[in-house]
């Protein structure tokens, strides 16, 4: 998990976009040509019913950001020494040769060769895994024909026990499999600090763990403030309604992890502006104002704290303010575990950049924590992961570079806790307004022809993606 720069994980993104725009581009050209030959060869009618055949399928089952063939296997690289020998599929059951160490903080991780059925190109496929006790299922792209990876987390005595059953649901099983298991130290049971480049950034990725952990503490880096046309609808300016806006997500990044325990002393918002990271860190030392706002101060969303940071002194939002309010934080609050975005899965740009800045705040401070977990809330490759229904399991993501060694670690969360983290994001301001009307038609769409199911819990994507069985990151040690 090294540090990057804002600038390559955002362009990579933007070029995968540019892609997929392009050929959507040429399709629709080509698609458009061959309606114009039907108009003039067989009816005038008969290209208008066939264009609005072509948006409906569209909607229900190619309308998914996905930025790379179904058929690619997914590149992960795991240490030899965390593979688990003698693994074997006996019908349906997950059987092993040797049982496998007992340990509640234990990560597991199956590669699975998955190939869809004709189904499968139309409806989600998923392998179901089901035993004593157990019921789950994890999902991949339409059409998937390649290595895919299983979170097995929280399933180790099942496995062991060879109670657990793979069944696939519009896919089939192929090939051999591959188990690995990597041990942890329990992360809940230590001091943690979840730096959030934005509110809901912590809720999204780490509920789970902050909720549980021995003591927490949420720093937010960012009022995200920009994109306020839902309160320009209620009559304000543009930077009247990013003040609000920000305003509104600082008061919610110090009080929502209430609702998980973590009191408001251990809850700082720092105030910079959203989208600016980046050019706050190309220039350590000018003051990067508010795209939106009108503000080059900072002090306006850090009116909620309850501890006074190097960066109040004269609210100058710049990296160097930035990195000496991490580094105090760093120190007042000593963490065990710090849990911040990973640069190359996450391509948010604000989520690189905060790595970034823990990063440069950690150089030569006497307080060094003992871990590093990393998460992803946004992929380059796949916008819909993690695939599948809320209140099921999270499967890897996909990820094509096999040059880094990626040591997994993922917490299991029961049924009333991902209640919890449902309701804990239905406090955020930002995740809820209504989905615009297209995209309401489209779930509407992919609901009657593709079986899809969205939770009540929310309208916003994030209730479906994040209300899981499981939260992932990805460990470095210090």
């Amino acid at each position: 998990m090294q540090p990057r720069s804002g600038v390559s994980g955002l362009s990579r993104k933007q070029e995968l976009l540019r892609r997929h725009r392009r050929n959507k581009r040429a399709a629709l050209l080509v698609a458009l040509v061959i309606l114009l030959l039907v108009g003039v060869l067989v009816s005038w009618w008969l290209p208008l019913v066939l264009a609005a055949l072509g948006w409906v399928a569209h909607e229900a089952w190619f309308s998914d950001h996905l930025f790379y063939s179904p058929a690619d296997d997914y590149q992960y690289r795991f240490a030899e020494s965390n593979q688990v020998p003698g693994v074997r599929l006996d019908g349906d059951r997950l059987c092993l040769d040797q049982p496998l160490a007992q340990d509640h903080s234990q990560t597991l991780v199956l590669a699975v060769r998955v190939k869809a059925t004709w189904l499968g190109r139309f409806i989600d496929p998923a392998i179901e895994l089901t035993g004593e006790g157990v019921s789950d299922s994890q999902a991949f792209e339409r059409g998937v024909n390649g290595l895919r990876y299983l979170n097995l987390t929280g399933l180790s005595a099942q496995v062991s026990a060879g109670q657990l059953r793979l069944r696939g649901r519009r896919c089939v099983i192929q090939g051999e499999l591959q188990l690995w298991s990597f041990q942890h130290t329990d992360a809940r049971r230590q001091r943690v600090m979840v730096i959030a480049p934005h509110a809901d950034d912590a809720e999204l990725a780490a509920f789970g763990l902050y909720s549980q952990a021995d003591e927490s503490w949420i720093v937010t880096l960012t009022a995200g403030e920009i994109e306020a046309e839902h309160y320009q609808q209620m009559g304000m300016s543009r930077a009247d309604a990013a003040r609000i806006k920000g305003r509104l997500r600082a008061w919610d990044s110090i009080t929502v992890p209430r609702w998980a325990g973590v009191p408001e002393s251990r809850c700082v918002q720092l105030g910079y502006f959203c989208l600016q990271l980046p050019a706050m860190q190309a220039a350590p030392d000018q003051p990067i104002a508010s795209r939106e706002a009108d503000l080059n101060d900072t002090r306006l969303f850090r009116q909620f704290n309850s501890m006074t940071l190097p960066g109040d002194a004269d609210g100058s939002p710049t990296w160097n303010n930035l990195i000496a309010d991490l580094r105090a934080l760093l120190l007042h609050a000593r963490p065990d575990v710090v849990v911040v975005p990973h640069a190359s899965i996450d391509p948010h740009p604000d989520h690189i950049c905060s790595q970034a800045a823990v990063f440069e705040a950690l150089q030569g401070l006497e307080w060094q924590p003992q871990t590093v977990l990393g998460y992803a809330n946004h992929l380059h490759d796949n916008d819909r992961w993690p695939m599948g229904n809320a209140y099921t399991g999270v499967a890897l993501p996909p990820v094509f570079d096999a040059s880094e060694t990626l040591v997994p670690y993922s917490i299991e969360l029961n049924v009333e806790l991902q209640r919890d983290k449902a309701m804990a994001l239905g406090m955020m301001h930002d995740l809820q307004p209504s989905a615009p009307l297209k995209r309401r038609l489209r779930r509407w769409l992919q609901k009657v022809l593709a079986g899809r199911r969205w939770p009540a819990e929310g309208e916003n994507e994030f209730f479906r993606k994040a209300v899981r069985r499981h939260e992932l990151f990805w460990r470095r040690e210090l």
